[in-house]
């Protein structure tokens, strides 16, 4: 009976050495296959690279080693990084935030950006002031062509729809801009007593989305441009990524009601009721940066009772450097002719 338990026990003692003997072979034969397997995948590797660089190197039998094959790839990365690198400096002097702009020694302006988008603000029944232009100082058909290839400088009358959109007043305008090609049709817009300050914002945002432009300009449409002065005068300008020009002022805030220049919101501008300065309504520029700037935050930007107020207004916390030019001043007034500026 003893040698028969101790025999069970012996038996039973076998049986459990045998399972962690099994247990270690089956994991060192996983391994063996997993080291086999990770060295074909290196040497593959290798020989893919070594027959990558046969192929460009157009050399039959290379004898450069894989260390120095792998030099090469990593230096091939560099260049890729590199090239990154200058798109995105490329990118970051479109957004204005680099200007390496190019002017012939005799000023005029030479990149085949164009120099600068007018918008000239207009509204409906207003098609006298706007032939008036036109005949004045934009020209039309041809000569409105030569202006934009010759000097990079675009003009559009600038005009939203009518609240009872397709009515007689939209007829007009597209019939009109059918025959001279030289409007900028807001179709989110909603031409009203009130809405100018939202539309030279948007014009500015659409501007940006549409040319790729040095500067953009809003010009009322009772205003007669030299554009040549306009010109000259930008191009003295264009080392400036950051630009806000006008006839810089800051005017009495108006609380009463009846005013002509009533502000509804004139407790915001301080106790002393004068506005920060700003550029005129008349006529002011920004550059390319400012009007991308409008263009993506357009839906935040806060406007106000006037145009011009709501335009300084966006640009206070802003990095912008600030021109006062006289010759965006009101210069004269003729009876039943348009503003001169630039004369």
């Amino acid at each position: 009976m003893q040698s028969r338990g101790s025999s069970h026990r012996l038996s039973s003692m076998g049986n459990r050495s045998r399972i962690p003997a099994l247990v270690i072979s089956m994991f060192a034969t996983f391994a063996s296959i997993y080291v086999a397997g990770r060295l074909w995948q290196d040497a593959q590797n290798r020989v893919y690279l070594i027959k990558e660089l046969d192929r460009i190197t157009g050399q039959g039998q290379s004898a450069i080693s894989v260390e120095d094959t792998l030099k090469i790839i990593a230096c091939r990365e560099q260049h890729k990084k590199l090239d990154s690198l200058e798109t995105e400096l490329a990118a970051a002097r479109q957004e204005g935030f680099v200007s390496k702009p190019l002017v012939e020694t005799n000023g005029t302006y030479s990149t085949k950006r164009p120099l600068v988008v007018i918008g000239i603000l207009t509204k409906f029944g207003r098609q006298k002031n706007r032939e008036a232009i036109r005949k004045a100082w934009m020209g039309s058909g041809a000569a409105l062509k030569k202006i934009e290839d010759g000097k990079g400088i675009i003009v559009r009358f600038v005009i939203g729809r009518s609240e009872n959109r397709g009515d007689n007043l939209d007829k007009d305008i597209d019939r009109e801009n059918r025959m001279t090609n030289d409007f900028l049709i807001l179709d989110n817009h909603v031409e009203k007593n009130d809405g100018f300050p939202k539309k030279a914002k948007l014009f500015f945002a659409h501007a940006a989305d549409k040319w790729d432009a040095e500067f953009y300009a809003k010009v009322n449409d009772d205003v007669y441009v030299n554009i040549d002065a306009l010109g000259a005068t930008l191009a003295a300008h264009l080392d400036k990524p950051r630009l806000y020009m006008g006839c810089m002022k800051s005017g009495e805030v108006f609380s009463e009601l009846n005013h002509k220049w009533y502000e509804p919101e004139w407790w915001k501008f301080g106790d002393k009721k004068s506005y920060f300065r700003h550029a005129s309504g008349e006529m002011y520029v920004i550059s390319r940066a400012l009007a991308k700037f409008i263009s993506i935050n357009r839906s935040i930007l806060r406007t106000y009772a006037h145009d011009d107020v709501s335009s300084g207004s966006w640009f206070i916390g802003l990095d912008v450097k600030h021109v006062d030019e006289a010759k965006f001043c009101c210069s004269s007034w003729s009876a039943g002719l348009p503003l001169s500026l630039l004369v």
